[in-house]
């Protein structure tokens, strides 16, 4: 039985374009999630678009120096707790804090913590990604302790994580797929956490005149007591997560939502509920 639903976007310096504003609510409306988290809202009107097409919703939106923030929603028909972590800015000034959501079903509780990384294949952005995700991973110990034992905590961390890789010189590069192999080996091996699959890997996208390529940076990570709703993917192998958006098109079509929504596609997934 579904717990609830879940969907993350990054829209990509979202602020009060009229139209594009309603464009990207109507997508996030389509899904129907019962929790939403938005990435590069940089406009305070934004909520004024959204507060009144969303109206069953409570709204927290994270706060500081950052000029991009995270945006979480909440169907009111769950009970939930939303709390900033501060902890989650790798110490520095201008990066985004983590929202923490947490959701009690049945006396259980769910944590669900909303990420936005450090982007850029530096040293420096690659070494704030690392210290961040292992952050994320290490805090299900926390979790667990509050649950009352080792593995007890429903957890689950997600967001646009940015593993692009390092790029450096005489031939040191880290590929983006090695940063997340580390990634997946540390949440699995010591905190009993998996990545969660997708429908399609790829999320981001510069569209067909980019130098650059499509690339994996959203994820979501989640403790390994909790089971999700499946899906199939293009050749019918179930997975865990919807992907959705420039991803279901090619060509112009894609240049053209990418236009009018976001370079980066849309994750939703649905939690079961533990019995």
């Amino acid at each position: 039985m579904k717990a609830f639903s879940v969907a993350s976007w990054n829209v990509k310096h979202f602020k009060g374009d009229p139209s594009r504003v309603q464009h990207v609510v109507q997508f996030l409306r389509d899904r129907n999630p019962d929790v939403f988290s938005l990435y590069e809202v940089t406009g305070s009107e934004v909520f004024a678009e959204l507060s009144p097409r969303f109206t069953r919703y409570t709204f927290q939106i994270t706060e500081g120096p950052q000029t991009q923030e995270i945006l979480v929603g909440v169907r009111d028909s769950l009970t939930a707790f939303i709390t900033q972590k501060v902890q989650f800015k790798a110490g520095t000034t201008h990066m985004r804090p983590g929202l923490l959501v947490t959701i009690t079903i049945n006396g259980l509780n769910y944590c669900l913590l909303f990420l936005h990384l450090a982007s850029g294949t530096n040293p420096r952005g690659m070494g704030l990604r690392d210290d961040m995700i292992t952050r994320a991973i290490k805090f299900r110990k926390v979790l667990d302790s509050a649950a009352g034992g080792r593995g007890l905590a429903s957890y689950i961390f997600l967001g646009d994580l940015n593993t692009m890789g390092l790029e450096y010189p005489y031939d040191h590069d880290i590929k983006a797929k090695f940063e997340l192999k580390r990634a997946d080996s540390r949440a699995s091996r010591y905190y009993g956490m998996r990545r969660l699959s997708k429908t399609h890997d790829v999320t981001w996208s510069g569209g067909s005149q980019s130098e650059l390529p499509d690339s994996n940076l959203a994820h979501v990570y989640a403790s390994k007591n909790l089971s999700f709703s499946q899906y199939p993917n293009k050749d019918g192998v179930l997975k865990d997560v919807v992907v959705t958006g420039w991803v279901d098109h090619t060509g112009l079509e894609k240049d053209r939502w990418i236009r009018k929504y976001s370079d980066h596609s849309l994750l939703y997934f649905e939690v079961q509920q533990i019995n």
